[in-house]
């Protein structure tokens, strides 16, 4: 049995042994990232308890714990790319996005040698990355791009920042990673950032998704979830200073300094309605359902999919129209 086959397994057994839902709350699973911060901006101005909703975002580092969480019941959905969410998704644990928070731009790139122009001068070098990360995901469309393969490559896994430290040290010539590593490599004049994701807009984009059964029996709830978001979203707009110290606060970590998280934002763009109505326009034949395509495109050609994810297996806008 492949270990594909054996998390799709677990995650089955952990979803009989899922909880009694309770309406009025969201328990929502998380790792420490700026483009979640809108969700803590929402809970400390009373946004989402306007509508009658409790919200609990929990850090969990690991995004496989946080699906174990989600598949059991003790979590009712996740913020993450929507990629990442595509390789847990199966046909016994339901759930779908249902907001678009961010997209990076800039957040997330290549550090490599200070001689490299283009991909194609990474041909057989060592690039430390995070296999089955959003890391991975996004490498595998820039390869695609410019007619590589990973075969061009040699893949080594470690975490991002793992890979961010091995390129600093000269460990590793090329290293796939992110905030504030970019950022750290510019200012001590490390090799160079080879690529940024501000050069691919829209192809790093956080989601809000929910499991079904939450959607279809407290559809009240997620209504008010996505009220709230669009109201922090409009707070941002008008009080960005203010907003971005509420947020580093609540998102916490490295970015629990205003200032921190002010320099990170600037490699996302947050989505409010107006974006979100965009985004998902068009349905499977939108920038949303093109950006599903490829993700089925990549993990599945990765064996990293327990299912043929479509478009309308993964997402649910009927929320978004209010």
């Amino acid at each position: 049995m492949t270990k594909t086959m054996l998390m799709g397994t677990a995650l089955a057994g952990l979803l009989a042994l899922g909880t009694p839902l309770q309406a009025g709350e969201i328990k929502l699973g998380m790792t420490t990232w700026v483009g979640y911060g809108e969700i803590f901006l929402a809970k400390e101005l009373g946004y989402f308890e306007e509508g009658g909703l409790t919200v609990d975002p929990q850090i969990i580092e690991e995004g496989s714990l946080t699906m174990a969480g989600v598949a059991s019941g003790e979590l009712q959905g996740t913020a993450a790319t929507i990629d990442e969410i595509m390789k847990y998704r199966t046909p016994e644990l339901c759930f779908k996005a249902v907001y678009a928070l961010d997209d990076s731009h800039g957040g997330d790139g290549i550090l490599a040698p200070a001689d490299a122009n283009s991909l194609a001068d990474l041909k057989g070098k060592d690039v430390g990355m995070n296999e089955g990360s959003v890391s991975q995901f996004w490498f595998n469309i820039l390869l695609k791009q410019n007619g590589m393969t990973e075969k061009d490559v040699n893949i080594v896994n470690m975490t991002a920042d793992d890979a961010a430290a091995a390129f600093m040290a000269g460990q590793i010539p090329v290293a796939v990673t992110w905030e504030p590593h970019l950022t750290l490599a510019k200012e001590q004049k490390v090799g160079k950032v080879l690529i940024s994701s501000d050069q691919t807009p829209g192809l790093i984009v956080d989601v809000i998704a929910l499991r079904c059964d939450t959607i279809e029996q407290h559809p009240e709830d997620v209504k008010a979830l996505v009220a709230g978001l669009y109201k922090a979203h409009e707070y941002l707009l008008a009080n960005q200073e203010k907003a971005y110290e509420i947020m580093a606060k609540g998102v916490g970590g490295w970015l629990s300094d205003p200032k921190d998280f002010a320099a990170s934002a600037a490699g996302v763009q947050f989505y409010g309605k107006e974006r979100n109505a965009e985004f998902f326009a068009g349905g499977a034949d939108g920038e949303a359902g093109k950006l599903v395509g490829l993700g089925s495109q990549i993990w599945g050609g990765l064996g990293k999919l327990h299912m043929d994810v479509k478009y309308d297996d993964l997402v649910d806008t009927q929320f978004l129209a209010q």
